[in-house]
């Protein structure tokens, strides 16, 4: 029986997709599995083209941009960043809303570049975001780099920054949730898993100015100017991944492509929040004008139950919902797979876990 899966990653599928590829599994052009396939072949190049071709479709990709598939998730472009676009003496910006934000400084620190970290949102222990407008970028700083969305937690932007150097955006967990300008930003980059596919695929696009810039000693693996002459293909790229994707992608087009996805989550999200605001049970902990719409960790009133809480969920066939071991609590994400339906099945466990302890 298939259980709705609130894990902040690797995440839900849509089932359509997992079908799919389970009915190609053993067989997907020829007698042999996407898996086994060559990825010079024809049949995976033209797979990998298609991928593309449907994500620059969906979030408008402007034809001077490059769209690589790479490994090494989004962790490894923490260190790929400042490695393609900073050189000796250049100063980067970053903005620290919380554990991925503070990850990836922690990386431009280790490869040389001087960083400001020119706003720090740790006093509110992570809850909030800074307001529009508040903040003042470095002269020349080479880029500044955000998380739109911290996925341990729940702290989203509602807004695109509008500064001077290139935006440089993880959008690991918020991509393909809604329509994207993608013309802003420098650089996305994001892990496949939350939103895009399985674990193990990173894509990034990168407008083409910023190509060409790497350092010499970059190693080629995470040079995206070699990557992109070499179509993502300077070795073996991650085939299941790009498949997956492809598929992935197909859906969403399907679906109504990410208006239709904004419409969506954002009644999933609202309906689930207002199940915590309105129960005098459980809290949310992030200021409301920075509340996610992919990641809603909630709080019980007392720590003691939640075990008792996290067993009768898994019983109704809701997993994956304890928070991240650093900050307790539980923790819905309801990236674009889980249905609406899901989310009301979790309300209605909610409410009445809540009459029977409150």
């Amino acid at each position: 029986m298939r259980v709705w899966n609130f894990a902040a990653g690797p995440a839900m599928i849509p089932l359509p997709v997992l079908e799919r590829a389970q009915a190609e599994l053993v067989d997907w052009r020829g007698g042999m599995s996407v898996m086994e396939v060559s990825h010079r072949g024809k049949d995976f190049v033209a797979c990998a083209a298609q991928a593309e071709a449907s994500l620059r479709q969906l979030l408008g990709i402007p034809d001077n941009y490059r769209v690589l598939f790479l490994q090494g998730g989004a962790s490894g472009q923490f260190d790929a960043i400042p490695l393609n676009l900073t050189g000796p003496g250049d100063t980067v910006d970053f903005f620290n809303t919380g554990q991925w934000s503070s990850k990836a400084v922690a990386a431009s620190k280790r490869q040389g570049p001087e960083v400001n970290v020119i706003v720090d949102e740790a006093a509110s222990k992570y809850t909030t975001v800074p307001e529009p407008g508040s903040f003042q970028t470095t002269p020349g700083a080479r880029y500044l780099h955000y998380t739109p969305n911290e996925t341990i937690g729940g702290v989203e932007f509602g807004y695109v920054p509008q500064v001077d150097p290139p935006l440089v955006a993880d959008f690991s967990s918020t991509i393909l949730s809604r329509p994207l300008d993608v013309s802003r930003f420098g650089v996305i980059y994001g892990g496949a898993q939350k939103n895009m596919g399985p674990a193990g695929l990173v894509v990034v696009i990168v407008r083409d100015d910023l190509l060409g810039q790497a350092r010499p000693d970059t190693p080629e693996i995470w040079n995206w100017t070699v990557q992109a002459k070499n179509d993502s293909m300077l070795n073996t790229p991650p085939t299941f991944g790009i498949y997956m994707l492809g598929l992935v992608l197909d859906w969403v087009k399907e679906q109504g492509g990410l208006p239709a996805m904004a419409a969506r989550n954002q009644a999933k999200a609202e309906a689930l929040y207002a199940a915590i605001d309105q129960s005098g049970f459980y809290t949310n902990p992030v200021a409301p004008n920075a509340r996610s719409w992919m990641n809603v960790p909630f709080i019980l009133p007392d720590p003691a139950l939640d075990a008792t809480f996290l067993a009768g969920a898994e019983q109704a066939g809701l997993t994956n919902l304890q928070g991240h071991r650093s900050v307790g609590g539980m923790r819905a994400s309801i990236y674009n797979a889980m249905p609406l339906d899901g989310v009301r099945a979790l309300i209605e466990y909610m409410t009445d876990f809540a009459a029977d302890h409150g």
